[in-house]
């Protein structure tokens, strides 16, 4: 998009940096939008609509040139192409058992960022015909999503509780994940914002978000100042969608059932540290590369683990709500991160990355102190109740009379 502004358009960098922040305060706006109408409307439509409306502002950018149009445009792009993600975590948290979760949120992560990486080289040789075709192209795969979500997916919200039901609540749910449906009565925003448990987490991933999101231009900006190309950094980055790729199931099954506070206690510093580790790099290409590994492996071991305990710590008839506003954390960190990033590069130098590491070590120790009061591990709590069962049977077999 910035590209697009500036070569094609004419248009300062100022103004496509702009644009780029009005994309994501929609993207802001979609988190908390989303996940009500998650909830309130269903997981179908509010997926259904998010995909016709990306379709149709898509296409509209490649459409468009007066630069107020293109602003508002872009806005709304952000708006709805954002508002898909409660949506789909939802999904997941509905349909999957939760000692299953951190593999299906892996397997979900796992493609996004295939479709990332072939995208990525797909757009660029498309752009060089022109960005029109790229734009209408974006656009018609996406309306293709929206009629794979009306032909194949389900409804799969939980009925609503029943107004008799109301006044009991706290029952576990058979799945592990917040209180069973016949006893939650109806939650709000204002609820979830006073879950304090579940906004320390969030806290916590802004932090971590805003180390994370120094990939998107201090990184490139630095790279470029120690005098790397273009077409290096471009390398040096690729190592991210690649590692994940290859590594995310793997190592999901390696950690799928470890205790999480000790997993996100690890991967958090692994991320500040490994953006951390940047300010030595010098103009070693090959040490910017080790730094992307460290940190790629920390978000690898990282996400499909908090996704899984936002959906045990949100309650059945809120999962849509609690996603939106985990979501809002990672639309925040994208608005505020590159260009806090940018600033501190230029006023400080090597102080950004500093600060990178000094954030990972303050959120490990803040997963420390939120595993104290968090939801209980349901993973680990299966492993153990199914070698329960599995010894309670051996026993109940070696008991019973032998019949002739």
């Amino acid at each position: 998009m910035a590209l697009y502004l500036t070569t094609v358009r004419g248009y300062s960098a100022s103004y496509a940096g702009l644009v780029v922040s009005l994309f994501g305060l929609g993207s802001a706006a979609a988190s908390l939008g989303a996940g009500v109408l998650t909830d309130r409307v269903g997981r179908r439509p509010t997926l259904l609509c998010a995909q016709l409306a990306t379709a149709v502002f898509t296409a509209l950018l490649g459409l468009v040139h007066d630069p107020t149009a293109i602003a508002a445009v872009s806005f709304l792009f952000g708006l709805a192409s954002n508002s898909s993600r409660p949506a789909i975590a939802a999904i997941i948290a509905d349909v999957v058992p939760a000692e299953d979760r951190v593999r299906a949120y892996a397997l979900n992560y796992w493609a996004i960022n295939i479709g990332f990486g072939v995208s990525a080289a797909v757009a660029g040789l498309i752009a060089l015909h022109g960005y029109l075709p790229l734009f209408l192209l974006d656009a018609l795969s996406t309306l293709l999503c929206a009629v794979v979500v009306f032909v194949k997916i389900p409804e799969t919200r939980p009925e609503a509780p029943s107004a008799g039901s109301a006044g009991s609540t706290g029952a576990a749910s058979a799945d592990g994940s917040g209180s069973g449906s016949a006893a939650e009565p109806e939650i709000g925003l204002g609820r979830v914002f006073r879950d304090t448990p579940f906004m320390g987490l969030v806290a916590l991933n802004l932090v971590l978000a805003l180390v994370a999101k120094q990939c998107d231009s201090t990184l490139a900006v630095d790279m470029g100042q120690a005098g790397l190309s273009a077409d290096q950094f471009g390398l040096v980055a690729s190592l991210n969608g690649l590692l994940i790729v290859l590594l995310q199931l793997p190592v999901t099954r390696l950690i799928e059932h470890r205790n999480r506070t000790g997993v996100l206690v690890v991967a958090a510093l692994l991320t500040g540290w490994g953006y951390g580790l940047t300010a030595f790099a010098g103009s070693s290409m090959a040490f910017f590369a080790l730094t992307v590994v460290i940190w790629t492996i920390g978000e690898i071991v990282y996400t499909p683990k908090v996704i899984s305990l936002v959906a045990e710590l949100s309650p059945t008839h809120a999962r849509g709500r609690y996603q939106g506003v985990f979501s809002l954390s990672w639309s925040l960190a994208a608005f505020a991160g590159p260009a806090a990033g940018g600033y501190l590069l230029e006023h400080s130098g090597n102080a950004v990355w500093a600060a990178c590491a000094v954030c990972g070590t303050a959120a490990a120790a803040g997963f420390v102190l939120l595993g104290r009061r968090a939801a209980p591990d349901t993973t680990a709590d299966a492993a153990v109740a199914a070698a329960a069962a599995a010894a309670a049977a051996a026993a109940a077999a070696a008991e019973e009379p032998v019949k002739a």
